[in-house]
């Protein structure tokens, strides 16, 4: 998993209250058990027309907007069903940061575990960062993990709050299969002493 640090991006403005899983990455998309691929899905529902082509009211596919890696969105982000693959899918279109009032706590905490970080912000700073993401790419935010802040492109922050053990994890790249990593001297250890024991 990709370290998280600081997160310098063009934020993609997403009033939109309760999106669903479904509407991240809808069910057609869940054949496979790949986290690669699935970008092309995103929000296909919303992004595409009927004949397959984009849809250019769609805030994704609008230029100033396509390479975001900042998503800014209305409250209870990823509610819903518990699929992974809604991280998987904005993972691979390029989004590494969510920001909003509250999210689904299966997707938030699905978030974390594939180095997405989802940021929940009062519904006043809220406000904020849609107006400084309005402005497309003339504004660019900056999410410091480091320092817990947002700063806008008029030099304002926000501060955040998380969780000391999920900073620690992003910060540092580390998954549930890293965590274990970490450990492998220990692990290895153990079961040479383990061994040895069941031999005498």
């Amino acid at each position: 998993m990709d370290k998280f640090t600081v997160l310098e991006s063009v934020a993609a403005p997403l009033r939109i209250i309760n999106i669903d899983t479904d509407m991240i990455i809808p069910k057609q998309y869940l054949k496979t058990i790949k986290r690669t691929g699935l970008g092309t899905g995103l929000f296909s529902e919303m992004r595409y027309r009927e004949d397959g082509s984009e849809n250019p009211d769609f805030v994704l596919n609008q230029p100033a907007y396509r390479n975001a890696k900042i998503l800014v969105a209305g409250d209870n982000f990823g509610c819903g069903s518990s699929r992974e693959h809604a991280p998987w899918a904005l993972l691979d279109f390029g989004i590494r940061c969510v920001i909003s009032t509250s999210f689904a706590d299966i997707f938030y905490n699905n978030c974390f575990q594939n180095g997405i970080l989802p940021i929940k912000v009062s519904p006043e700073d809220l406000e904020k960062l849609f107006d400084d993401a309005s402005r497309g790419a003339n504004a660019t935010l900056t999410v410091d993990l480091e320092n817990q802040e947002i700063r806008g492109p008029d030099g304002g922050s926000i501060k955040f709050d998380i969780d000391p053990f999920k900073k620690h994890c992003m910060l540092n790249g580390l998954d549930g299969i890293g965590l274990t990593m970490e450990k492998a001297s220990a692990i290895d250890s153990f079961e040479k002493k383990l061994s040895e024991r069941a031999w005498a």
